[in-house]
Formats: structure tokens, sequence, C-alpha cells
């Protein structure tokens, strides 16, 4: 998929609203070769999905060996709004906590004490942290009214030949 085929995706307003929620679920290939897929904190700059962990998550070593992975944004509502995104991961270890925790660490409804008692447990805990930045290589966003799975618009299709036969 070409780099404006990706950003037509990602421009549509339903795409923008689901990449300001808070959390996607990142899917990669663990060190034994078998698939996980986490449910992980993310913020979107517009151009890339970056998602921060410890500097001693077992993720990384996966990650480092091979770093394609996939990202799934979605509502819990019906019909479910889904976002897909593919890419390659980026691993970036940083002193302190990255400016991208906290601010979708900030989109969580807590009053300003527990807000600030949040980020001084938060920087008690870690002295570091991994960036991982994706940028999507691929992007399709299926609304269940105007856009579906590509196994179910096949069936429409076939379904609505068999009709017209």
């Amino acid at each position: 998929m070409n780099k404006s085929a990706v950003d037509e995706v990602l421009n549509q307003p339903l795409s923008q609203e689901l990449l300001a929620r808070d959390l996607t679920r990142l899917a990669f290939v663990a060190m034994d070769g078998t698939p996980r897929s986490i449910p992980i904190g993310f913020h979107w700059n517009g151009a890339e999905i970056v998602m921060c962990t410890s500097t001693n998550a077992r993720k990384l070593p996966a990650l480092r060996r091979n770093p394609a992975v996939a990202l799934t944004i979605d509502t819990e509502s019906h019909p479910p709004k889904v976002l897909l995104l593919r890419g390659q991961a980026e691993l970036d270890e940083v002193d302190g906590i990255p400016d991208e925790y906290l601010q979708w660490n900030g989109a969580y409804q807590m009053t300003p004490e527990q807000r600030a008692e949040w980020e001084v447990e938060v920087r008690s805990l870690y002295d570091g942290m991994v960036r991982i930045v994706v940028t999507p290589t691929w992007a399709k966003l299926i609304d269940f009214e105007t856009t579906l799975p590509t196994a179910i618009e096949e069936l429409v299709r076939r379904r609505d030949e068999r009709q017209r036969a």
C-alpha cells in the first residue's frame, strides 16, 4: 500500500476519532515464535503511533528480532468501528518519561490531585522507557456501514451476483 493510500485512510474523520483513543492492540511475534496481541496505550502524533513501555518489557527482544507489527484500534459499541494498521516497530530508549506516555495517560478521567499522585508514582518507578514508534505502512478502516472486512465484501459481491443471475 503506498503512502498516499495510507494517508487517505488515516485522514478520514472516523480514523481521526479512533486515533484519538487511548488503547490499541499491538500484535507481534514473540520470541518463541507464537503470536501475541497485547493492549497498550498509545499517542498519535499525526504521523506515527507512539507506545511506551518499560526497559525490561518482554516484548522488546521480540520486536528487536522481528519488528513487523499490526495494530487494532476499535470501539466497543455496535456496529464496531475498527482501524487496522501495519508497520515496523522502531525502538527508541530514552531517559526519564517520554512526553507521549504522559499525553496518552492524560485522557483518562482523573482529578487534578489523582493526576499529580499518578505522575509522582510514574516518575518514581521509571528511570527510562522505550518508545515503540510505528509509522503505518498499511491501513484499513472498517465501520460495518460503508466499509466491511475484505472477506465480507467478497461474500456481498457473490450474493449480489447470484441475485442478478
